[in-house]
């Protein structure tokens, strides 16, 4: 099975060249999306395929990479779980991109990096070896950065592709240094090999640091995620919905493959560092978000709230494993897998319809949009399912995930560390305060973009997107309601999964009676996805009916009312950021040390009163800034250095050597 994936891999490879040869043609665009849209559909099926029939891991090696090693490639049900989130998001962003890429300034600077793009996630989780793995996730960050630096006229742009090269090739090297202690002074990279040599309790506490920071920097864990609302607007708006869907996911795959596979049995306050890092990057993640006006900046902040909740139930997976509670720990892995799903879904749904926005209107700012719901209905429609999956809320998939998330920290008193019965609830309820703010935050979003009065003309002048963009945001919509409903086929899907990783699997689902989901104990909680779906349509359409059909016929109209202001200027209107300036004031003086100036005229003067919103961001400032000012100061001061002499550089040389040789020989 892995070599068929692997023929798979080498279609998109080679679409890469015939994207550049064709570059000039007017059809490039549709031949190269549409055959990754065919290669991807392929390559998910084969992975639904193993995942449900094959659980048995499958291997191929091939004479590449180091010469004692050769090129390792695996497929195991935690692979073949992946590669169906990577390829079904694939699938849909090529589906996409058949219609948004026509609109592209210089395709030419996109279409030969994306089937590379996707090749490169495919080859990380297909790698069982630390030399594939790490030259694979070295491609994915490469190919990732030439896209979102496509629109390299922009200076945000160019900005957003700096950094991120840097933050990408720092979590590279914390990676690097990660395998190197698992694999040991006799340098056994082969993953087999790693899973056989148990390292030391210290060195795989390290090796767990270093994996949150190599795989946590990718996936925007805070306090790493200082590239990701940067890069994810940046990029053309199929790949930031790959960027946020899919490539955040490939990093919870690296650190889930070290943490769960590699390393070990785990030490139960490993969860600890995890769990508090999971609850305040959900926090943070959300409050930053509610404070923007860039839509697609929104998104790419919602993507860390999404990606702390994961790291959250993995968190909570590692502290069951720890203590043997098998069950519990299938119940908070089978959660953090479900979410991973899911969010592939609605955030690549919802990024698809800002990127449908952005053609139609030419901006992202919130304050310059509205409205759009009577000039982009469709668009509104799918639109509107995103941000109620985002939001948790039932019958949509974002819901089920949460859900049983939850219902694994109810399970925590069970637990006999005192610092796992503090710290879970705790981090419990940063989950609950970060679920409410994100439907604050999508009542935001949606109500801002679509509805009320067009802020600007190009608002009120918009169209409806094309048609294969449209087609791309119903399959993810449905793919939302269908894992809402029915979510017992799913979590069985992912038994083998987590069965290989905790020893333990959740209750078989499809054998519960009306679809239920019974997660512990019928005793103890279920949840039924498609009766309350059905209630739902059943009293929408009853309501529905009652008032268009039994109410009184009469026709009455009277002005709409307007909150005490007549005049119908959209000026009038509720604001992005007057929307959020309850939370603002709440939560803004601690975490962004808000200001507001308020600028009232004199009596008489004919001036316009204004009100002007300082926000800092306290990590960029506390964290970025200091170490952005000290590799100023330090290569000012090393500069010198290429003015010295050929003696000079030969003594440096000769002094390095010797250092190297010391440590080599005081090394254990």
């Amino acid at each position: 099975m892995v070599t068929y994936a692997l023929f798979g891999v080498l279609a998109l490879v080679v679409l890469a060249p015939i994207a550049v040869a064709l570059s000039a043609s007017p059809n490039a665009t549709g031949f190269v999306y549409g055959a990754c849209l065919i290669v991807a559909l392929i390559l998910f099926l084969l992975a639904l395929h193993i995942l449900l029939e094959y659980p048995a891991a499958s291997t191929v090696t091939l004479p590449l990479g180091l010469p004692w090693l050769g090129a390792h490639f695996r497929i195991d049900p935690l692979s073949a779980f992946f590669l169906t989130v990577i390829n079904l998001g694939a699938a849909a962003a090529s589906l996409f991109a058949l219609g948004y890429g026509r609109h592209e300034e210089a395709p030419q600077r996109v279409l030969p990096f994306f089937p590379a793009y996707l090749a490169a996630m495919n080859l990380v989780v297909l790698a069982d070896d630390a030399f594939s793995f790490l030259v694979s996730w070295e491609f994915m960050s490469l190919t990732s950065w030439a896209l979102v630096i496509a629109n390299h006229r922009v200076d945000e742009n160019r900005r957003a592709a700096y950094i991120y090269l840097l933050m990408a090739s720092f979590g590279t090297l914390a990676l690097l240094f990660a395998f190197g202690l698992m694999a040991g002074a006799d340098g056994h990279y082969a993953f087999d090999a790693i899973r056989a040599a148990h390292p030391a309790v210290g060195t795989a506490a390290l090796v767990l640091i270093l994996a949150l920071v190599g795989a946590g920097s990718k996936a925007g864990l805070v306090p790493l995620h200082a590239w990701l609302p940067l890069a994810h607007p940046a990029a053309p708006s199929h790949v930031s919905a790959l960027m946020s869907g899919v490539m955040t996911k490939v990093a919870v795959y690296g650190f889930i493959r070290i943490a769960f596979d590699l390393l070990g049995p785990p030490q139960w306050w490993w969860s600890l560092v995890v769990l508090a890092l999971g609850g305040a990057t959900a926090v943070m993640g959300v409050l930053y978000a509610l404070m923007q006006r860039d839509l697609k900046r929104v998104l790419a902040y919602s993507t860390i709230e999404n990606i702390g909740l994961i790291f959250a139930s993995l968190g909570l997976a590692l502290a069951f494993k720890a203590y043997g509670m098998e069950l519990a720990a299938a119940l908070a892995l089978t959660a953090a897998l479900l979410h991973v799903f899911n969010h592939s879904l609605f955030k690549s749904l919802l990024f698809f319809g800002a990127g449908s926005v952005l053609t139609a209107t030419g901006t992202r700012d919130m304050e310059a949009l509205g409205g759009l719901i009577h000039r982009m209905p469709q668009t509104a429609f799918v639109f509107l399912i995103g941000c109620t999956a985002i939001s948790a809320l039932p019958p949509l998939n974002g819901f089920v995930s949460e859900w049983l998330t939850f219902q694994a920290i109810l399970l925590s008193p069970q637990l006999p560390s005192w610092g796992l019965k503090l710290m879970v609830p705790a981090v419990g309820a940063l989950l609950a305060l970060s679920a409410a703010l994100a439907a604050a935050c999508f009542v935001r979003a949606f109500g801002m973009t679509f509805l009320g009065r067009p802020r600007s003309p190009a608002a009120s002048t918009a169209q409806e997107t094309d048609t294969n963009s449209l087609a791309a945001m119903y399959a993810l919509a449905a793919a939302c309601l269908i894992a809402g409903i029915l979510p017992g086929i799913f979590i069985d899907a992912l038994a083998p999964v987590v069965q290989a990783l905790t020893g333990g699997q959740m209750p078989v689902q499809t054998g519960v009676e009306w679809m239920s989901i019974v997660p512990i104990a019928e005793s103890r909680s279920s949840y039924n996805g498609l009766l309350v779906f059905a209630f739902m349509a059943v009293t929408g359409m009853v309501t529905a009916f009652a008032i268009h059909r039994l109410a009184s016929d009469k026709i009455r109209r009277g002005p709409a009312w307007g909150c005490g202001y007549p005049d119908a200027s959209p000026l009038t209107q509720y604001s992005a950021s007057s929307f959020a300036q309850p939370i603002r004031r709440v939560f803004g003086s601690l975490v962004f040390r808000a200001r507001e100036i308020g600028e009232m005229p004199p009596p008489g003067s004919s001036a316009p009163a204004r009100l002007t919103v300082q926000l800092r961001d306290l990590i960029w400032d506390t964290l970025y800034a200091p170490i952005g000012i000290a590799v100023g100061v330090i290569a000012e001061r090393l500069n010198y250095l290429q003015f010295l002499t050929i003696r000079s550089y030969l003594t440096l040389v000769f002094a390095a050597l010797v250092i190297l040789l010391l440590v080599l020989a005081i090394w254990p």
